[in-house]
């Protein structure tokens, strides 16, 4: 395992969750095994761990590309691991407005649905 490897590990941890990570790694096969090792060397131990922008920053600009180039499966995920960077409820709606102006409404409405009902799952299973 590499340095950047082991890196990548231990920032998508903080960012995703033991859980979250956990569950990927155990469906891991050999299949898709080089693209998790090059995901988690390149976006996680490169992207993520870069400490030019903050964790919260990143998950805003993560969010809006996300709705901008209409990769909305991957949105809840990062909503979800806005409670771990910091990017309050506001923030990902400021992105999304962003979104609104520059990529299209269409793509920011699906990813504001999105991101609220990823928000009230997360305050349910809070309570």
């Amino acid at each position: 395992m590499t340095d950047r490897h082991a890196q990548g590990m231990r920032t998508r941890r903080a960012v995703l969750g033991d859980a979250h990570v956990d569950r990927a790694e155990a469906a891991k096969t050999d299949l898709d095994g080089p693209f998790q090792d090059l995901i988690t060397e390149s976006a996680w131990g490169t992207v993520w761990s870069s400490d030019a922008i903050t964790k919260r920053e990143r998950s805003m600009l993560t969010l809006a590309l996300l709705a901008a180039t209409g990769n909305f499966e991957e949105i809840p995920m990062h909503i979800r691991a806005t409670a771990r960077t910091g990017a309050s409820p506001r923030d990902v709606m400021e992105a999304f407005q962003h979104v609104a102006i520059y990529a299209g409404v269409p793509r920011a409405n699906h990813a504001i649905k999105l991101a609220k009902q990823t928000y009230a799952e997360m305050e349910a299973a809070s309570e």
